[in-house]
């Protein structure tokens, strides 16, 4: 079943009167539940607008083609309004990019807990739900931590578990390991297949690694603001 299923989705930023970028041409997409899938390609190939269009963080273009339209779990969300597609991104998605973007003057916990705040949870129950989530990527002792006072894959898996903590339908990454080594980059994929396949929650990370696509279902690939392909991954690297 299409967890999410795209057309004609473009986007054009206007840099200045006479100057734009044609950032996604008219991409054709779908997304399945419970998959787990690669978005490839050159710097300039459309792959974060993409991302950043199927999590309603921006909408695509009406004028230039013909009209876009996106479903998001049997929903068409092109008409929805700021407050709703909010809504819908505290409460069925949740978010992970390459630089942290955790406030560093609060602790893990409060971080974690900071989004489930958004959702519409208070007080003790976000906490509790904050903790909890700390404990699935195995950062249960490391809650009263600020940013600073941890290494940069625990901060990764504290991201991690602030996408996680209102148990998402849909988790998007954009480069989650360009800023850790190898090793670190394998914890984050081992627990990124972990989540999808005993939770059922669907992926789609963008990337550069090869080693990260290999550790994916699927792989789609974008060159100047089309999708150019896709391929089946035969080989689960990260098992």
């Amino acid at each position: 079943m299409a967890l999410l299923e795209g057309r004609n989705l473009r986007k054009t930023y206007r840099l200045s009167r006479r100057n734009s970028i044609d950032a996604l041409r008219g991409a054709d997409v779908t997304i399945e539940s419970g998959e787990m899938v690669a978005i490839m390609g050159p710097s300039g190939s459309g792959k974060s607008t993409l991302m950043h269009i199927l999590g309603l963080l921006h909408s695509p273009d009406r004028s230039g083609g013909a009209a876009p339209t996106l479903s998001v779990a049997g929903v068409e969300a092109t008409g929805l309004s700021d407050r709703e597609r909010t809504r819908v991104r505290a409460t069925q998605m949740g978010f992970v990019f390459q630089q942290f973007n955790l406030v560093p003057t609060l602790t893990a916990e409060e971080n974690v807990a900071l989004a489930a705040e958004y959702a519409g949870v208070k007080g003790s129950k976000a906490k509790e739900m904050a903790r909890e989530a700390l404990a699935l990527v195995g950062l249960e002792d490391r809650g009263s931590h600020r940013p600073t006072e941890l290494s940069g894959g625990e901060q990764q898996r504290v991201a991690l578990a602030r996408a996680l903590v209102n148990k998402p339908t849909l988790v998007l990454a954009d480069e989650p390991t360009g800023n850790l080594d190898s090793g670190r980059s394998a914890e984050i994929l081992t627990l990124f297949r972990q989540f999808n396949r005993q939770h059922g929650q669907t992926f789609i990370i963008v990337t550069h690694d090869a080693e990260v696509a290999s550790a994916c279902d699927r792989v789609i690939h974008m060159r100047d603001g089309v999708i150019v392909g896709e391929d089946p991954v035969v080989t689960d690297a990260v098992a």
